[in-house]
Parts: structure tokens; C-alpha cells; sequence
């Protein structure tokens, strides 16, 4: 998309810079952001918004229209020169980049296919330059750094940051939001649903008036702003330990401005109180004040201008045993610092024997010096770090760089204060970069001599791209003044040397006097005779440079130069007495041609009022100084005054000879400069024609361009409409396509059945997220085939199988399960993939877990089994226990057959008894049938809430006759706190009736037959009841088996009761067990669980012993 601006025919008006504008940036997850944003945001928040998101190059964004429906205000979107409005959101549009600048958005229309990575940082930082304290960066979800950079800008011109922080539903994507937040730099780190409200507060700060003076204006020289600032300099000087008193007024006020809108200050005398009040706000103001806004390698082509011109000096004539001295003052966090580390390593690196190097980093901030002394930076600061330094110098550590050992080592921080402290001495290099721009013009005329002072001759100044040496040419030597390098001067004296730095040399003790002089103390003494000779009796000179900037003076020069009115001024022509300067213009003018001695005689100069005197000029060039500009040592030579020379002219006096001849030197001097401007004229004037006539070709050829642009814009206008219609109908397509994958994508990632799509190559299309149970498969394995990847399920036949259905066309079915033990099982399903000509183009395979259904079947397999067996088992027991008292019955009716036979005279008395046993004998195999009928047929259990120590009671009462009968004494100890239970009383009793039976009948052959029944609270809200006897007890061999059925240690039973025992348990959530009783005998025990109930115990149970 290309962006052609329309001509005007009147100059645009001034736009309205009075109202802020918020620049908001978001990616991944920020519509949402973006909604929450603007549905909480009122119709008049007297802001402008300009609303900056990576959008897809080659797609029309629905952004507009999406914020249209949340917004109440106007939403469009922002147009190539468009003039912000107050209350109206503008919405990037795909493949552009917007900037700003005079209020008006500048948009940069971008190849689809290198689109600008960081979009947000770009028009932060153009919002920043245009807007100064009226422009507000938000940084909303979205992965990766973008915004970072940019906040930086807004926060150094004095502007709000804010960012999304985290409130449990948002950011989605905490990577913008965390790098901004992890910076530093935001003033306002708050959820997006408090933004609104945070913003609306700002801009309300904004708008109002200060109260301050009557101007309402923060008029720097308004005495109630000045007493305020002297306040706060005071403050200042309390809590941080520094005067800021030499800080720029405007810049410092700035600041203080931008603290009062934070904190909702009205009155500058309120700020001043709340400093007062709160510490931590006079620490704020403190960091704000120290504009800690730096970055790696900042401006890249002045540190490249470093590194070819500036460090291959710094390391000539130096060896293994000297070193390079490096000092960066106001290093804030550290970033210059190791950007010239990086550099210097580089150059070690190279050298086959290298000098130690140390550079000492300074600040007045201890927060900023302890982060650069950790070295550890985010990864959002490193744009300007190439790829190939971050492997070299820098070390990769969950999400941040930190700076390698290497390159630490040669940096030592320390604090330090370039105008309260002395300064370091014998440097090699100086790099104060963007900080005098900040300092007053009084404070950077002390701290260019401190640095002079601190560089060895010819070390070197590195300054920022806004800042100069200023007056202070005849200290520094431009080594690039374009990117700020400066080399020292010697400037042989002692005089620079800064002030309080000279009264610590005043303070210093003389040296001993030795009886002898060495060969320096010797040459140094002849030095100093040699200069007091010459300033007490040779003649008046200067030294001066090619533009005739005087560079030293010597004594007695009062009498030919003077100090000019106003600013200082150190031209020599400007300083010249009367009749001096068209002389010494014209023989430094020949001396810096020639290059040779020049002079001019007896030029008369007015040395007072109506006094003149002749004196010879003489300018000779001094030795070329290495790397420095040319210099000249111009003499002044007095002729011994006569007496006609020495007596006052009066207005009609001449000298006509003198006069003529003086004249005619002059004119000869005029006429060699004409003639000098003359030949630089007419050579100006060729290349003028020349520039001229490349001008006019350069113009056609853009005239035939502009013909070519403008038939192609009526092309592309004419294509524009097409693609517009086909846009309209590809969107509703794509809105239908969108559903249908939305849909699609939401059965994927709730079905549990593990599915996957393969072309007629077995290579996968697509899957669910179940089939990565079934396969290592990742969503990097699309388009890899089915078969290169391992699967975790026993289906040898896989392939073969997928092979089958593409050739065939048929569905095949197979039950498979995966190699682990107890794995689970899963129905296979391969079927044909048939596209819109019911071709085959593939294979979908389905994988149904089926492992409850498989093991089901199984457990009915298992359980018709085991009945099968059971009643195998049941046959066989059951034949045995009926023919035994059937055949003892049949025995018995024999018995009585025959007895009856016998005549009734004869007949025994016997056969009644004969009789009975077999009734005994049939009856005792209809109770064998009946436990079997209970057993093999049994009703749920009717559950009720019941005591169980009264079930206790009443099984025992229908045992009792039999206990009597077989001499059973028993015994009761009931001690369970509680005994309500909900359970089948019925079922419960037949459980303690066939124990207590049990008990009665192992104790038949006993001396001792005591039955003990008792209870006790069990864990787990469970009731335990044990049933003791003192019979023979239970083997370990029967123990394991003895609740099975058809397992039994009497001589007559089937081995059914304790079976049913245990099923009636387990019904109600029990269990029951047996074991040794330490008395003698066995134990049977069953517990139930209680009742969660609050009712009490009932009536009826049994007394603790009864007979």
C-alpha cells in the first residue's frame, strides 16, 4: 500500500498542540487490552489516541471496526499528514509505520515482506521529539521488547510511561509490558482496567492551571517560582547529598513539573511541601533529575568515529607494562561504560602486546551505580548490540545479558562528582556524552577546564552529538567534530589547572633541598630563567592560530591589544589597537601562506589618545605540533621613540612620506587580496555552472518520474477499486472459513478421541490434541509422515492396515492397546478420506479409548467364568453334602422298610428312632439347599438406621437355646461410644447369628466354652465387633480361604456361610476377617461404618453378660 500525499494550495494551519496524545502499543493478546481499555475511557477524556499494533502486512485489520463497537469515541483509521484531533482514536494501518511530527501523523509505507519489526518504538520516540511533557506512552500485551526503547525517549523529554501489569486476567502476553516495566522506565505499572481512570487524572493535571504567579504560568523568573526552586535545591542538598542549584533552570523545572502532575500537585508551594513530607518523593525527584536514560553504542556512527580515529592513539607507544586510562563520568547504569569496554577489548584483542587498561565509571547515583556494577541488563536494551558482541561480551541468562568477565574487569565504579570532587588526572580518554547538555552554561565553563585538566597532552574528549567544547578552542583540538572527538593541547602553563584543584597545589609542602641537582632539576631551572628573560625583557608577543584566535599572551601586550566591549572575545583583530589591523591581518595572512617569517615595518598604532608609535610586526611560524593546528608567534617590536615620535600630533601634523609610503603598502596588500578573492570567485563561479547544469538534468529526469508516478497512481487507483470488490467477498469467505475453523478447532480440542488426518502419502495434515497420547507427536510433526514417528501402541499393522485403506477404500476396525502393563485399550478406526470429487485423498484415523468398556467385558468374562467355576465347584460340594444324608436317609427307610416287613408281635421298637434320623437326614439336605438359594440369589440390602448393640442382643437371644444346650456361657463387652449404623437388620443378625453358631458348634469338643461378643470404636467412623470363642482356632493355611465358597472346617457343612457373611459386609461397606485369639480359640470380626447422624442410641441392648 503506498501513501501519496495531496498538494496543497495554502499552507496548513498551526495544529493544536495544547491537548496530550497517548500513543498505545500492543500485540499479541492486546485487542482484549484494547476493549477493556476504551470501554472504561469516556467520550471527552480531552486526549487524542493513536493506537499502534503489529498488525499482518498483506491483510486488511478489522481493528477499527472492533474498537468501534467498545469505544464512545470516534475510532478511524490514521491517514498519511492527518492533523490530530482531541477525543478521537487513530488506528495504524497494515504494512505502514506512523511518526509524528508539528501534531500531524507521518506514515512510511513498508514492504509486506521486510515490514518494521518494532513499530511502537518508532512512533514513541517520534511522540517524544513532538510532544515533549504532553506525550504518554502505554505499552499493552504482546510478546517480544517493542516499546521499550520508545518509553525511554517519552521519559527523557519529560513525558508518563505506563504499563499493563499483571491483575490475575491479563496481559495475555506479558513479554512488552514486563521488558517496559523491567527497565525502569514506567511511571505507572497498573492493571488495563485502572488505566482509564489513571489517565483521565493525568491529563486533568495537565489542563489545569498552576497557581503560581500571576501568569499561572511556571515563570522561571517569577519570585514565587524562584523562592520554591531554591527550596527545593535546599531539599536536595539534604536527602541526596547534591546541588543542583548549576542545573539548567528550564530543564530543572521541567522535571519539577513533571513530579507535581504525578503527584497531583496544583501549587508549586504544595510540591515543596509534600518533598518536605515525604523522603521517598525527594528521591523520586533526585532519579528524575539524574536522567539515567541510556543505551548501548548510542548514537552507533559517533562510537565508530571512536573506534578508528580515538582508541588505535590511545594504545601508540604503549606496552605490556604501561597503561590506558579511561574516565566516564555520569555513567548512569553502565551501558556507555561497557560500550567502550567492548571497544577497547576489541582493539586488545588485536594487538600482539597489550597495555592493562582501566576505566573508572562515575556517578553521583548509587542505585544507578550498583545495577552497572551487576552488569545485568534486559534483553529489551540490547537492540543496539550486534548479534555478533551479544555471543562474544555477554552471556545469556533467562531472558537478561549480563556482561562477561572479561570485559567487567576492566571497569572500576566508584561514586563521584565532577564539580564537588577533585577530578582524575593523567587520562587517556574522557567520555561525559549527554550530560553537559543538561548543566548551565556557568557549570560547563568550569567542567570543560576540569576535563582538560584531566587528560594527559593529547588524550582525548568524547563528547554527545549536541554538545561542544564551546570558547574553549585553544584547550581542545578537533580530532571530528562532527562526531565530537577532541584532542587536549599543551598549553604549557599552569593556569587551567581548575580552581580548587590549584588550592590543593598551594597547600602542598616544599621539597627537601638536596646538596645536589639532578640533570632534570637543572634543565627545568634554565627552563624558568630562560621564560622570566624572556617575559621581563624580550618584546610583547602572542601566540596565535590559522584564525587568528590568540592562544597565549605574553607580558606587556596592553599597549597594542585591548579587550573589545561585550562578550570575550580572543580574535586578534578584534583586540587590535587602532592602525594594527589591516597590518597584522595582512602578515599572519602571508606568514600562514608561505609558511615562512613575514614582517612589516614602522606601522604606527595608537597606543593612547593621541599618541602614536611606530613598531615592526613580525609573525613567524612556530613547529607543527603532531595531530594539531598551525601555530603563530606574532612580535611586536617598539622602535626606541624619538622625541619628535614621543611629542603628541596635533590635528594639522603630517608625515607625508611615511604616510605615502604606509598607504602604498596598504593598497599593494588591498590588490593582492582582490586579486586572491577574484581567482576563489571565478572558481566558485565554474563549479556553480557545473552544479547548475547537473540540476537541470537531474530535474528533467525527475519530471519524467513524476509523469511515470502519476500514470501509475491512476493504475493502482483503478486496481485499488478491484481489489476492494474482491476484498469485500474474500472477507465474507473468510468470515465463513474463520467459524468453520473456529468450530473445527473447538471439537478438536474437546473431543477426547485421538484423531488424525493423513494424505495419500501417509503424511499428517492435521490432528487432536488426544492423539499425542497415542503418538510423540508435537505440533512441529505436521507435514512429517505417520510413519517416521513412534508410537506408543502394540499395532504392528499399522502401515499395512493405512496402506489397505487407500488402496481398497474400506474402513478397518481393530482393538489395540498400548505396551505399558495395565495400559488402556483403544478402538482403531481407519476410513478413507474423500475430498469434494469423493476421490480418496487420504486416511483419517481414529483411536476410541475403550479401556472402561474392554475392561468391563472382561470382568463379566472373568465373573461368568468364576460362576461357571463356582457352580462347578457348588455341584460337586452340593452332590457330596445331599448324597451324604440322602444316602444315610435311604439307609434309615431301608432299614425301616425291612423293619416293617417283620410281623408287629416281632417288629423292633427301634424303627421310630430308625424314622427320625432319616427325617434328620432329609431335612439337614433341605437346609443345604436353602444356604444355596441365599447364596446364589440374594436381595439388596433395606437399609435402616438401627443400634447394632441391639442386633447384638436379639441374634443372641435365638442362639441362646442352642448356647444352653451345648453349655455355652456368654459374655458381653459393648464399648463402642457409638453404635448407629444404617444398615439390613435382617442381614446384619443372619451375620452374627452364623458367627455365634460357628463359635457354638468349634467349642463342642471343648473343656472351656465361653463366648465373648464385644464392640469398639474403629477408625475411620467405623464400628469393629468381635465374636471370640475358645474353641481349637484357625490354621493359617484355612485363614486365607476360609470366607471362599464351599470352604468349611466342620465336619457337616457346604462352606456357604461365611461367604454369605462377607458379601453381606462389603454390602454395607465393611469388611471381615479372622484370626488366632491369644486365649486360645479364633476370633471373627466385621466392622461397619456409623451412621452421620446425631440421633442416639436405642433401646434393647443386651445386658454385659448373660447365661
Amino acid at each position: 500500500m503506498h501513501y501519496i500525499k495531496a498538494r496543497r494550495k495554502a499552507p496548513p494551519m498551526k495544529p493544536d498542540t495544547s491537548f496530550p496524545i497517548v500513543g498505545v502499543g500492543a500485540s499479541a493478546g492486546g485487542i482484549q487490552a484494547l476493549e477493556s481499555l476504551f470501554r472504561a475511557m469516556p467520550a471527552n477524556p480531552g486526549m487524542s489516541f493513536v493506537i499502534i499494533m503489529h498488525l499482518a502486512p498483506d491483510r486488511k485489520s478489522l481493528l477499527t471496526d472492533i474498537l468501534a463497537r467498545h469505544a464512545k469515541m470516534s475510532v478511524e483509521v490514521a491517514r498519511d499528514g492527518q492533523e490530530l484531533e482531541k477525543d478521537k482514536i487513530y488506528v495504524i494501518p497494515p504494512a505502514a509505520v506512523l511518526t509524528i511530527a508539528s501534531g500531524r501523523l507521518r506514515m512510511i509505507a513498508t514492504d509486506p515482506a521486510h515490514h518494521e519489526r518494532s513499530p511502537i518504538d518508532v512512533f514513541f520516540s517520534a511522540l517524544a521529539r513532538d510532544r515533549g511533557e504532553s506525550a504518554i506512552g502505554v505499552v499493552l500485551s504482546g510478546s517480544g521488547s517493542d516499546g521499550v526503547l520508545g518509553i525511554k525517549a517519552i521519559k527523557e523529554h519529560g513525558g508518563v510511561t505506563m504499563a499493563q501489569a499483571s491483575d490475575g486476567t491479563g496481559p495475555g502476553f506479558g513479554g512488552m509490558p514486563g521488558s517496559a516495566i523491567a527497565s525502569g522506565l514506567v511511571d505507572f505499572a497498573i492493571p488495563v482496567d485502572a488505566m482509564a481512570e489513571k489517565l483521565v487524572e493525568i491529563v486533568r493535571d495537565l489542563d489545569e492551571p498552576d497557581d503560581l504567579a500571576a501568569d499561572q504560568r511556571m515563570n522561571e523568573d517569577d519570585g514565587v517560582v524562584i523562592e520554591a526552586r531554591q527550596a527545593i535545591y535546599s531539599i536536595l542538598r539534604d536527602a541526596a547529598g547534591h546541588d543542583f542549584s548549576g542545573y539548567k533552570t528550564k530543564t530543572f523545572m521541567r522535571r519539577v513539573r513533571r513530579r507535581m502532575h504525578i503527584q497531583q500537585c496544583e501549587k508549586i508551594s504544595d510540591y515543596v511541601a509534600r518533598l518536605r513530607e515525604a523522603p521517598e518523593e525527594a528521591t523520586a525527584l533526585f532519579r528524575d533529575l539524574l536522567i539515567n536514560v541510556t543505551s548501548f553504542f548510542r548514537d552507533s556512527d559517533a562510537f565508530d568515529a571512536l573506534r578508528k580515529i580515538a582508541i588505535p592513539r590511545l594504545f601508540e607507544g604503549k606496552g605490556a607494562a604501561d597503561t590506558v586510562r579511561v574516565w566516564v563520568p555520569g555513567c548512569s547504569t553502565g551501558e556507555e561504560v561497557y560500550s567502550i569496554a567492548i571497544i577497547l577489548r576489541e582493539h586488545m584483542d588485536g594487538l600482539r602486546v597489550a597495555p592493562r587498561v582501566t576505566i573508572f565509571a562515575t556517578d553521583i547515583d548509587e542505585a544507578a551505580l550498583t545495577i552497572a556494577r551487576a552488569a545485568r541488563y534486559p534483553a529489551a536494551l540490547m537492540d543496539a548490540v550486534s548479534e555478533q558482541r551479544r555471543r562474544r561480551f555477554f552471556t545469556a541468562e533467562s531472558g537478561s545479558y549480563v556482561v562477561v568477565k572479561a570485559v567487567r574487569d576492566l571497569c572500576v565504579f566508584s561514586p563521584h562528582s565532577i564539580l564537588r570532587d577533585p577530578p582524575f588526572s593523567h587520562m587517556d580518554l574522557v567520555s561525559c556524552r549527554n550530560l553537559l547538555i543538561y548543566l548551565g552554561a556557568d557549570v560547563q565553563r568550569e567542567v570543560i577546564p576540569i576535563f582538560h585538566y584531566s587528560l594527559r597532552a593529547g588524550g582525548i574528549l568524547f563528547l554527545g552529538m549536541s554538545e561542544s567544547i564551546g570558547q574553549f578552542s585553544d584547550l581542545f583540538t578537533p580530532l571530528d567534530k562532527k562526531h565530537c572527538l577532541f584532542e587536549a593541547r599543551d598549553p604549557g602553563r599552569r593556569v587551567r589547572m581548575p580552581h580548587f584543584m590549584a588550592g590543593l597545589h598551594a597547600l602542598s609542602f616544599p621539597a627537601p633541598v638536596s646538596g645536589k641537582t639532578s640533570a632534570g632539576s637543572a634543565s627545568q631551572l634554565r627552563r624558568a630563567v630562560e621564560t622570566r628573560i624572556a617575559e621581563g625583557f624580550g618584546p610583547s608577543h602572542v601566540v596565535v592560530n590559522e584564525d587568528g584566535d590568540i592562544i597565549h599572551f605574553s607580558t606587556r601586550t596592553g599597549k597594542y591589544l585591548e579587550a573589545a566591549p561585550g562578550a570575550p572575545d580572543r580574535q586578534i583583530f578584534a583586540m587590535a589597537r587602532k592602525g594594527l589591523r589591516l597590518d597584522l591581518r595582512s602578515v599572519l595572512r602571508e606568514a600562514i601562506e608561505t609558511r615562512r617569517t613575514a614582517t612589516r615595518q614602522n606601522v604606527k598604532v595608537e597606543t593612547d589618545k593621541d599618541h602614536t608609535e611606530l613598531v615592526s610586526l613580525i609573525a613567524e611560524p612556530l613547529p607543527d605540533r603532531e595531530g594539531g593546528k598551525a601555530l603563530f608567534l606574532i612580535l611586536f617590536q617598539s622602535r626606541e621613540p624619538s622625541t619628535a615620535d614621543a611629542t603628541p600630533l596635533s590635528p594639522g601634523e603630517r608625515e607625508p612620506a611615511g604616510d605615502a609610503a604606509r598607504l602604498e603598502r596598504e593598497l599593494f596588500d588591498t590588490r593582492e587580496r582582490l586579486q586572491a578573492t577574484i581567482e576563489e570567485y571565478e572558481t566558485a563561479l565554474e563549479e556553480l555552472k557545473s552544479a547548475n547544469e547537473e540540476l537541470i538534468s537531474m530535474n528533467e529526469e525527475t519530471q519524467s518520474t513524476n509523469e511515470e508516478l502519476e500514470s501509475s497512481k491512476e493504475e493502482l487507483q483503478s486496481l485499488n477499486e478491484e481489489m476492494r470488490t474482491v476484498n469485500h467477498e474474500l472477507e465474507s469467505k473468510i468470515d465463513e472459513l474463520d467459524r468453520a475453523n473456529s468450530d473445527l478447532r473447538n471439537v478438536f480440542a474437546s473431543t477426547r478421541i485421538a484423531t488424525i488426518f493423513m494424505d495419500r502419502n501417509l503424511v499428517i495434515r492435521s490432528f487432536t490434541p488426544a492423539a499425542s497420547q497415542i503418538f510423540n507427536i508435537i505440533p512441529s510433526d505436521a507435514g512429517r509422515p505417520l510413519t517416521d514417528l513412534a508410537t506408543k501402541l502394540d499395532y504392528p499393522e499399522l502401515t499395512t492396515d493405512l496402506l489397505e485403506v487407500l488402496e481398497t477404500g474400506d474402513s478397518i476396525e481393530r482393538r489395540v492397546h498400548k505396551n505399558d502393563v495395565d495400559a488402556p485399550y483403544y478402538l482403531a478406526r481407519l476410513t478413507p478420506y474423500r475430498g469434494a470429487s469423493q476421490q480418496i485423498d487420504g486416511v483419517v484415523s481414529t483411536f476410541i479409548d475403550v479401556t472402561s468398556t474392554t475392561r468391563s467385558e472382561e470382568k463379566v468374562q472373568r465373573l461368568q467364568a468364576d460362576r461357571l467355576n463356582s457352580m462347578k465347584e457348588m455341584g460337586t460340594g452340593l452332590a457330596h453334602e445331599i448324597n451324604q444324608p440322602l444316602s444315610a436317609a435311604a439307609t434309615y427307610l431301608h432299614a425301616a422298610q425291612r423293619s416293617l416287613k417283620i410281623p408287629s408281635e416281632r417288629r423292633p421298637a427301634s424303627i421310630e428312632s430308625i424314622l427320625g434320623s432319616a427325617v434328620e437326614q432329609v431335612m439337614w439336605a433341605a437346609q443345604v439347599v436353602d444356604h444355596l438359594r441365599e447364596f446364589v440369589s440374594r436381595d439388596e440390602p433395606k437399609k435402616t438406621f438401627s443400634s447394632v448393640h441391639k442386633l447384638i442382643g436379639e441374634a443372641y437371644d435365638l442362639t441362646l437355646p442352642t448356647a444352653k444346650q451345648a453349655g455355652v456361657r456368654g459374655t458381653f463387652h459393648l464399648n463402642a461410644k457409638d453404635d448407629r449404623a444404617l444398615v439390613d437388620n435382617v442381614q446384619i443378625k443372619q451375620v452374627l447369628i452364623n458367627l455365634m453358631r460357628n463359635a457354638i458348634d468349634a467349642m463342642s469338643d471343648s473343656d472351656k466354652r465361653e463366648l465373648t461378643i464385644s464392640t469398639s470404636s474403629d477408625e475411620g467412623d467405623m464400628i469393629r465387633i468381635d465374636v471370640a470363642d475358645t474353641g481349637p482356632g484357625v490354621s493359617e493355611k484355612v485363614k486365607a480361604s476360609l470366607f471362599d465358597p464351599f470352604v468349611t472346617t466342620k465336619a457337616r457343612g457346604i462352606g456357604v456361610g461365611l461367604s454369605i457373611s462377607r458379601s453381606i459386609v462389603e454390602a454395607h461397606y465393611g469388611k471381615i476377617w479372622a484370626e488366632s485369639n491369644p486365649k486360645g480359640g479364633a476370633i471373627f470380626s466385621f466392622t461397619l461404618p456409623l451412621a452421620k447422624t446425631d440421633a442416639g442410641s436405642v433401646d434393647g441392648a443386651p445386658s454385659p453378660e448373660q447365661p
